[in-house]
């Protein structure tokens, strides 16, 4: 079961689920106080819930999810201070049943701070804090469910200046740190992983720097044309060998060996046609530097397309459409090296997500949520080589009053992939009450 915000502006960074589960929930009963404090009860069927490929290692569960929730918004002169702390229980029974650990748990810690130093020179800071198992909770790049209390943290900086009334800036930083529990390579797997099997540690163990600048023109009050500049630099940080050549005169190869540097090149523009809808595009290119590859091999570059696009559109009160698409290189957990030794460094994936919330009645909400995903793997033994990701969920969510709501709803995950062991399909039914004060 996964949690979601609905603004893609935060799933694009990796801090929120695309799943349609608790659209309603406690943020849809807002209410004056500067704190409030929730609690959320869901029994759920899951398919599938350890994402295995069909076979045996497939096995589904009943179970319930406790989830209490805290926020706090404190709104000031020029201030505006933001922080939610939301923990989950999910009990899955057939674990019991076979003698396995039956719980996990999840927290997730949000924080935000808007300030105005003038009308002209304003400053934003946020940061979300996840320990999940979920890999869409997680977004740490796999994506199966990983066992253990893994950590994805990403915050952000950015500084939003008016300059003239024509000419504006944005300036801004960001860190992505992601760290699985999962740790040390296999030296003696089962067929058909002859060369070791490397944890989740070892490859996708990371931190993630960026930092941007855009200049923006006011052509006039809805068009506003932008060009931008990035520069991100990643390193690897599970200090533990990913492939083993050994017997192949080849080298072997470690975590840092996917280290990379990129910078962006890009164009767009933001444009308000109407009141009540927003578009957003940025494009380009993204140029990347595979600076340390293992011993003996040439580092690499690639030039690859980046877009980012963006639109909203509130077409009543209470019900809006958005989608959008992105096209970036992303972190990967495939390793398998080429003939030459060379591992995969990254994957290439193109995203298109588009959500509907539909107020029916002033107490009735529904909404749909999709998203795919088409990756191709950049060097190694996959090359080139492409996978699916399909997703959707689905919600209708009744609010009885201020205080308590009840939702119904579905998810639903498919991915195929040449990759052994992560070709997968998933169903989750729920249902569930809310208590927000």
């Amino acid at each position: 079961m996964k949690k979601i915000a609905v603004s893609f502006g935060l799933v694009a960074v990796g801090t929120a689920s695309l799943h349609a589960a608790y659209t309603l929930g406690s943020d849809s009963m807002q209410t004056s106080k500067v704190w409030s404090l929730s609690g959320t009860l869901r029994g759920f069927y899951d398919d599938n819930y350890n994402t295995a490929p069909p076979g045996p290692s497939k096995r589904h569960s009943f179970g319930f999810e406790v989830s209490p929730s805290f926020s706090l918004n404190v709104p000031l002169d020029q201030t505006d201070i933001g922080v939610r702390y939301t923990y989950g229980l999910y009990y899955y029974q057939d674990r019991e049943s076979h003698h396995e650990k039956p719980i996990d748990q999840t927290h997730q810690f949000d924080l935000w701070v808007n300030h105005a130093f003038t009308e002209s020179w304003q400053a934003s800071v946020q940061d979300s804090f996840v320990i999940a198992q979920d890999p869409e909770l997680l977004n740490g790049g796999s994506p199966l469910r990983v066992e253990g209390n893994n950590i994805n943290n990403v915050g952000s900086i950015e500084l939003d200046t008016q300059w003239t009334r024509l000419l504006g800036s944005k300036f801004g930083y960001s860190n992505t740190y992601v760290d699985y529990q999962e740790s040390g390579f296999n030296q003696n797997p089962a067929p058909p992983f002859g060369n070791g099997i490397a944890s989740d540690a070892g490859l996708l163990n990371r931190d993630e720097n960026l930092v941007w600048l855009e200049l923006n023109w006011a052509v006039t009050p809805t068009l506003k044309p932008l060009i931008g500049y990035k520069f991100g630099l990643v390193n690897y940080t599970g200090g533990e060998e990913i492939y083993n050549e050994t017997g192949t005169g080849l080298p072997n190869s470690y975590s840092y060996n996917r280290d990379n540097r990129s910078q962006y090149f890009y164009a767009g523009a933001e444009y308000d046609p109407l009141d009540n809808l927003t578009v957003s595009l940025k494009a380009g290119i993204q140029y990347v530097n595979d600076y340390h590859p293992a011993a003996g091999l040439s580092a690499s570059t690639d030039i690859a397309p980046w877009v980012d696009l963006e639109a909203t559109y509130t077409y009543l009160p209470g019900s809006y459409v958005q989608a959008g698409f992105t096209q970036s290189q992303t972190a990967t957990d495939v390793p398998n090296a080429s003939a030459t030794g060379q591992v995969t460094e990254s994957q290439s994936s193109s995203t298109v997500y588009a959500s509907i919330n539909h107020q029916f009645t002033p107490k009735l909400t529904g909404s749909a949520i999709g998203k795919y995903i088409y990756g191709t793997y950049n060097q190694g033994a996959f090359n080139n080589q492409a996978s699916n990701w399909y997703q959707l969920g689905l919600n209708l969510a009744y609010s009885f009053n201020n205080h308590l709501s009840t939702e119904i709803g579905y998810n639903y995950d498919k991915l195929n992939s040449n990759v052994p062991g992560q070709e997968y399909t998933e169903n989750r039914v729920y249902l569930g009450v809310t208590a927000t004060y």
